[in-house]
């Protein structure tokens, strides 16, 4: 795989018109399925489409990486394969609720189970394109360390927050994945930043790490620890206001954490699986 010069692009390009028209007329036609058929949504339905949310930011790494077959290059661009792997996600649920299986239990044939599993197989998939064609010497340690203090961060926040605000045990497995999706994307660009010389795309997240920068700890601990602490804060405040809502109209208050979840776990999982492919 070709590494491109610029590895975080500050900008997004939509594809040809041509892909564009037929993502959009296969995306609205899922859509149309799926308020149709209405299927169950709970908390465990919405979190076995976080292995797809791992799987549109493993694309996107293909995508930055030229390791796409040209044909379907325009559809792993940013952002239109999230659009891309949406559609096909919603595809899989449509076609599993319709063949009538169980939607209240978390395991196969379930419907969370079976559009889990679907998108955990494409997503290893991809994680697997992506390392065999990464730059020689994968970088494995600080990738991997990324992910315990994520995990370990999560649930320590997770754990406190159930204590100190009872209420919002009510978001179950999504309020979790809130949590470790945001924690995830603070850990991972705070590596990226301060151990592995990456650089920051998003304006805002970048006036954050420069504000840190200036402060005197910076050359101590570096400047990702304000994004840390700044995700962590604002994850928690998200399922500390979604708690009533998914309290009074679940259906919707879970699809609602499920989305504010993918744009802290995708973000991360990007960030990891460059770092571990790419030398910047």
């Amino acid at each position: 795989m070709q590494v491109p010069a610029q590895l975080l692009p500050a900008g997004s390009a939509l594809p040809p018109i041509g892909y564009l028209l037929v993502l959009a007329v296969a995306f609205v036609a899922v859509a149309v399925s799926l308020r149709r058929i209405g299927p169950c949504v709970t908390d465990r339905v919405v979190v076995a489409f976080a292995p797809w949310m791992v799987l549109g930011s493993s694309c996107y790494v293909l995508y930055q990486v030229h390791g796409v077959p040209p044909v379907l290059r325009p559809f792993f661009g940013s952002p239109t394969v999230y659009l891309s792997v949406a559609t096909v996600a919603g595809a899989t649920w449509a076609a599993t609720a319709v063949a009538g299986l169980p939607a209240d239990r978390w395991r196969p044939p379930s419907v969370p189970g079976i559009v889990g599993l679907s998108g955990s197989v494409l997503a290893l998939v991809a994680v697997g394109w992506a390392l065999a064609g990464g730059a020689p010497g994968l970088t494995i340690a600080w990738p991997a360390l990324g992910i315990v203090v994520a995990v370990i961060l999560a649930a320590a926040v997770w754990s406190g927050l159930r204590r100190a605000v009872p209420k919002t045990q009510v978001t179950g497995a999504v309020g979790a994945l809130v949590v470790f999706g945001h924690t995830l994307d603070g850990v991972s660009t705070a590596v990226g930043l301060d151990v592995l010389g990456f650089g920051e795309r998003s304006p805002v997240s970048r006036a954050i790490i420069e504000f840190a920068a200036g402060l005197p700890t910076a050359e101590i601990i570096g400047a990702g620890w304000l994004f840390i602490l700044v995700k962590l804060v604002l994850a928690a405040l998200v399922v500390v206001f979604m708690s009533d809502y998914v309290r009074e109209e679940p259906a919707e208050g879970y699809l609602l954490l499920g989305a504010v979840a993918a744009v802290g776990l995708g973000p991360g999982a990007h960030n990891l699986l460059l770092f571990t492919i790419v030398t910047p």
